[in-house]
């Protein structure tokens, strides 16, 4: 079930006036609408607000048509605007002339402080709430000398304008605090803030964000423009009865939604026990007729002496034999290493580094006008699936300035989350067989596939000795960490003889399938 549609199809149907019968002994929405025009003519005079140069009012005409009439006293027939039709009850308004206030906060970021007044950024209002976890502080004198229509109080709705815009709000906390440009602030005349928000997070009013946002880096709703979005307006009573019908049918909604999120993690658990099992060869029986390891090796390493001496690839520096000796420990070279053997791996297994069996991070040589596949990181799935798509792109438009891949090899992501996310992919029917993409990948391919089983490395790649270790050796600044090539290439490898390796990930696919078909079916 997608509750994300389905809040919007409550929200839309509530906008349409569909949601609740109306009635035809309420005071029509054109009575609220002259009450509230009283209220701030009031606030005018007794010089609380300033009058608004721009300030209009709509109604309808003796012909049906809708009309607005404008503060110089002209009159425009608006009717190809009104997107959609209203109960008659109903009143079509601007969002400006329903708010004492439309405002933003600060434009030139305050100097910060350890304590004192909570000054809010746009990342910190997220599925509709006030997130003060991280907040950042403002000293109280800064706050005291803002003027009043950059003071959030109870009853006011914050509403994103920037970047991740048309986020909205209520404020329900009592507390000081203040806010940056990007955010706006709406003080509703009459009408409720619980109200107000829940017409705001609609898909009308998110259109409504996307045809009037500007701007090329981070796009943003000015605020007059704000103040001209188009607002449908029921009668007050009727809207406490919509905000009542939302909120329980919200309130079961997000009991689903713990629900599916219980279920979600209940199958990552159950994929992460499966790979954990996978990588540790107890997913499987092991058969005594499957070609050890060790001989794997050995062909291997003659493999890539061949492909050395052809000047296919390079020799590395790096590249170790590790063997268990007569005292049953693990050796590399001539150097113990059983202090660095992670968990046991059955007999017929051996441990390599995976810089032994594979390239990092090559590079293709490929003619330029050969079209490939561009892969940004966004086109990748995270957590146990295999998949991505692509932009086609000719390859002389790709082939500077990014990762290069090529059918069978295994991506990686090496930036925080999306390392944590389990972005990691077999790149496959890519067009002509390559692709180039996001520098966050790190490219694994292996020398042979016959050999080393790409999706035997993509499952340990998901796996949660692999991730955890990771995020063990990040580097980086905070919110830009990422896990080096070293890590990858120095990886231990615990290599199953091949025929393990492919019944491996059969067991694997099998045993996701119907994981997999749980989550789609309630999910």
């Amino acid at each position: 079930m997608n509750t994300k549609a389905l809040r919007q199809k409550i929200l839309d149907l509530a906008i349409r006036g569909k949601l609740v019968r109306q009635d035809p002994s309420d005071e029509p929405a054109s009575v609220l609408l002259e009450k509230i025009r009283t209220e701030k003519q009031k606030l005018i005079r007794d010089g609380k607000i300033k009058r608004d140069k721009n300030a209009s009012f709509i109604f309808r005409g003796d012909d049906k048509l809708h009309y607005e009439q404008f503060a110089d006293g002209t009159v425009k027939c608006i009717e190809d605007e009104i997107p959609f039709e209203v109960p008659e009850s109903w009143a079509w308004a601007r969002l400006g002339s329903l708010a004492i206030l439309i405002s933003d906060g600060d434009h030139q970021p305050p100097p910060q402080s350890k304590d004192g007044v909570p000054f809010l950024v746009i990342s910190d209002i997220t599925a509709g709430r006030i997130c003060f976890e991280n907040v950042r502080f403002v000293e109280k004198t800064y706050y005291d000398n803002l003027a009043w229509s950059r003071k959030p109080q109870q009853g006011d709705v914050l509403f994103t304008v920037t970047g991740s815009y048309g986020i909205p709000v209520n404020v329900k906390i009592e507390e000081k605090f203040c806010f940056q440009r990007h955010i706006a602030l709406i003080r509703p005349c009459i009408i409720k803030s619980d109200f107000l928000s829940r017409f705001l997070e609609s898909s009308f009013i998110k259109h409504q964000c996307d045809e009037r946002a500007t701007g090329i880096a981070q796009k943003t709703v000015g605020l007059e423009s704000l103040r001209r979005f188009l607002f449908p307006l029921p009668p007050f009573k009727e809207q406490r009865q919509i905000i009542e019908i939302i909120e329980s049918v919200c309130k079961q909604i997000s009991i689903i939604e713990v629900e599916k999120y219980n279920l979600a993690a209940l199958i990552a658990r159950a994929k992460s026990k499966i790979l954990d099992h996978a990588i540790r060869g107890k997913l499987i029986p092991q058969d005594p007729s499957d070609e050890p390891a060790s001989e794997l090796l050995e062909r291997i390493r003659d493999e890539r002496e061949e492909l050395i001496k052809a000047g296919k690839i390079k020799r590395d520096k790096k590249e170790s034999y590790i063997f268990r000796g007569d005292d049953n420990s693990y050796y590399e070279d001539k150097k113990k290493i059983q202090d660095l053997i992670p968990f046991q791996i059955p007999e017929t297994w051996a441990w390599t580094r995976l810089r032994n069996l594979c390239l990092i991070n090559p590079r293709n040589v490929v003619e330029e006008n050969v079209m490939a596949s561009f892969v940004p990181m966004t086109l990748i799935n995270d957590g146990y699936s295999n998949a991505f798509t692509y932009l086609p792109r000719a390859w002389t438009e790709i082939k500077t300035g990014f990762t290069h891949f090529q059918d069978n090899d295994v991506g990686v992501a090496k930036i925080t989350p999306c390392f944590e996310n389990r972005k990691s992919v077999v790149f496959s029917e890519l067009l002509n067989g390559i692709g180039a993409g996001t520098t966050e990948l790190h490219i694994v391919r292996p020398i042979n596939i016959e050999n080393v089983l790409p999706y035997y490395v993509l499952w340990l790649f998901k796996s949660k000795h692999f991730i955890t270790n990771g995020t063990k050796a990040f580097s980086g600044a905070v919110g830009q960490q990422r896990i080096g090539k070293e890590y990858v290439s120095d990886i231990l490898f615990p290599l199953p003889p091949v025929a393990e390796q492919k019944r491996i990930v059969a067991a694997i696919k099998a045993a996701f399938e119907p994981l997999d078909n749980i989550a789609a079916t309630f999910m």
